[in-house]
């Protein structure tokens, strides 16, 4: 095991006291300008993405204190993500730091991103074996201490997936938050690449005993719980909302604790336009979004991650689910018009979207 070590929080950094901390792996991604071909560009556009600190970020810029807990290799990329992260307003000083060998035994993850267009959809490629992060374990942070001074915890279906290493700590976060009385959300992110569904499913079978709110598409609830919505296709496009709704009550009586699910509906037309809402149960009821028909795309990834921002920071500002929900649509269709992973959109922008207000220039 090599060496590790908090970093050293810039001034200003640590907060002791936060309404959310995430808990992940964040990668640089390199993305193919102008709908190129990863192998027919000759530059890449760099930025830093990953689902727990694209959910910290941007309830940090919604307005909530926020933390992420991850593990990097003290090198540029290590540092660029770490900075990303600190200039969105999210508190760096739980990261852990690995010293580097000079050879990369241990490393940092990477992403290719090429952006689709027309009938050709937008694809990922991921470098992201051998992370500093995979090797982290249950010891190596004070979940206890920690997390008894934060309101909510959230990670996703990707930490465990990464080693059972990763997988034994997320457990350990996510008891030890539910036995603090910390309400907790768990994005399914089902990744066919990282697991199959059969390790899936016996690993969430020890998470979500401790899980409050629940994230996931249908593809998700399938492979992640054996749940499979009625009427999905092999490439689980355009879902009946009914059909989710049985899954959901499948759910939530398997998982007593799981108080709210969450979900995003997408049909792709093409690769730039698709059609968008959302649905929140609330323990009790039901609620679909507006649809947003014919959303230009600008990019996609991140807009699951908008999504469960925007309904971590609804309910802990206690908004009814209804506005929660709505507020959730407008905020996570707003994050497919910025380039990245993490949502540029103000909350005011999303609560005039929810309005039905207008797209013509503000001045």
């Amino acid at each position: 095991m090599g060496i590790f070590q908090r970093i050293l929080p810039a001034a200003g950094d640590t907060h002791m006291g936060y309404d959310l901390v995430t808990f992940g792996e964040a990668m640089v991604r390199l993305t193919a300008p102008g709908y190129m071909r990863l192998e027919q560009a000759r530059v890449l556009e760099v930025s830093v993405g990953g689902a727990e600190l694209n959910v910290a970020a941007n309830c940090a810029r919604l307005g909530l204190k926020t933390a992420w807990v991850s593990r990097l290799v003290d090198t540029w990329s290590g540092r660029l993500i770490a900075n990303e992260a600190r200039s969105h307003g999210v508190d760096v000083g739980h990261i852990l730091w690995e010293q580097f060998d000079g050879v990369g035994h241990v490393r940092n993850g990477f992403y290719h991103l090429e952006m689709g267009a027309g009938p050709r959809a937008s694809a990922a490629t991921y470098d992201r074996g051998h992370t500093a992060v995979s090797r982290m374990t249950p010891d190596m942070v004070d979940w206890n201490g920690l997390l008894s001074q934060c309101r909510w915890m959230h990670a996703s279906g990707i930490s465990p997936a990464l080693s059972p290493a990763l997988q034994e700590t997320t457990i350990r976060a996510f008891k030890t938050a539910s036995e603090l009385g910390v309400r907790t959300s768990y994005d399914l992110n089902y990744r066919a690449k990282l697991w199959s569904a059969a390790q899936a499913q016996e690993a969430n079978a020890r998470i979500l005993p401790h899980v409050e709110v629940l994230f996931g598409n249908e593809e998700d609830f399938d492979k992640c719980l054996g749940i499979k919505a009625a009427g999905a296709g092999q490439d689980y496009s355009q879902l009946d909302p009914q059909s989710y709704k049985d899954v959901v009550r499948e759910t939530v009586a398997r998982f007593r604790n799981v108080k709210v699910v969450g979900t995003t509906l997408r049909n792709a037309r093409t690769g730039l336009l698709n059609d968008w809402r959302t649905l929140v149960f609330d323990g009790k009821e039901f609620h679909l979004s507006r649809i947003y028909e014919g959303l230009e795309i600008v990019d996609r990834v991140g807009g699951g991650d908008a999504f469960s921002s925007a309904v971590i920071y609804g309910l802990l500002t206690g908004w009814p689910a209804a506005e929660t929900c709505e507020f959730a649509a407008a905020y996570s269709a707003l994050a497919h018009t910025f380039p990245g992973d993490i949502n540029w959109a103000t909350k005011e922008e999303a609560l005039k979207a929810m309005g039905g207000g207008s797209a013509r220039i503000s001045r």
